[in-house]
């Protein structure tokens, strides 16, 4: 069955690149057809992904509410969900999908070297892997395709100098670390407000770059060209959400079928004036003095007295 679809793969490759004449053009042309085709998928799932995270205080409560209970645990959670139209599972879709394209091409790149051949792409060879580049920099005595991990380390470790060929190895390597920062920017994204993902943040990129070592280049740049419209998607619906739930206090025009919104009011309070108190002059009584005796038994102090 996996032969049979690579096959297929192979032969929606060999169109697009008589549409292109570059196999590496190819690739990115099978990138863009894929994420055009789960642009849906994914921005449902970015959303969910953003509703999830606000409901995580609520989360939190519930679980200090029924720590011991986890039944009931479950089914507020599940009513929760259910309150606020929050799907747990639809990130799991776009997953699933992508992950049988990567497999296939995988296979592809694999198994039709001979078709690719020396295939480069900015620099990056198709179907040589960042170890086989290295080994092949350095002179490594077997096929460069073959090196393992270990294998490279030593050809390094016996011909250092073989480095200086950066034009043969950089492109990949570059390309591997822009994944792994592609990898750590959208777990940064996915993980705001949740600090049980801090540990993920670093572990998961690291991971990833082990993980492409020994991966074909024809492979890495599809799954550059991915990430990167994944991180772009995901910023836009960062800031949609965000913009979404900002209260407005002005607006000149209700849009169509909306009911216009309240304007914030404020008022002005009344300015008290300072006026200067009326000068007295002296030996003047006060009004108030006079009106109340009562206060003022004794109005010597309102009296000049002589200077010696």
């Amino acid at each position: 069955m996996w032969k049979a679809l690579s096959d297929y793969l192979f032969q929606f490759l060999n169109f697009l690149y008589s549409m292109t004449g570059n196999w590496g053009w190819a690739i990115v042309a099978l990138t863009v057809i894929v994420r055009l085709a789960l642009h849906p998928l994914n921005a449902k799932q970015m959303r969910s992904m953003q509703q999830m995270q606000r409901l995580q205080p609520r989360l939190k409560v519930l679980q200090e509410k029924y720590a011991n209970d986890r039944d009931t645990l479950s089914r507020e959670t599940m009513a929760l969900y259910k309150e606020n139209k929050v799907n747990p599972a639809s990130g799991c879709l776009p997953l699933i999908i992508q992950l049988p394209i990567l497999i296939l091409l995988f296979n592809v790149l694999r198994d039709a070297s001979a078709q690719f051949g020396e295939s480069t792409f900015c620099g990056v060879p198709l179907a040589g892997t960042v170890l086989s580049s290295i080994a092949k920099a350095v002179g490594f005595s077997g096929d460069p395709l073959t090196a393992g991990f270990m294998d490279t380390c030593r050809a390094v470790g016996a011909n250092p100098a073989g480095l200086s060929a950066v034009g043969v190895w950089l492109p990949i390597t570059f390309l591997l670390l822009f994944i792994v920062f592609l990898t750590w920017y959208q777990q940064k994204l996915s993980a705001q407000g949740n600090p049980q993902m801090a540990t993920m943040n670093v572990v998961m990129p690291i991971f990833m770059g082990f993980i492409c070592l020994s991966m074909p280049g024809g492979l890495l740049l599809y799954w550059m060209l991915s990430s990167l419209f994944a991180v772009i998607q995901q910023w836009f619906t960062v800031r949609k959400v965000a913009k979404e739930e900002k209260p407005v206090l002005f607006k000149d025009k209700p849009r169509e079928g909306e009911a216009p919104a309240q304007k914030a009011v404020f008022t002005r309070r009344p300015v008290k004036e300072n006026r200067p108190a009326p000068r007295r002059e002296l030996g003047e009584i006060p009004s108030a003095a006079v009106q109340s005796g009562e206060a003022y038994d004794d109005f010597s102090d309102f009296i000049p007295k002589r200077r010696k």
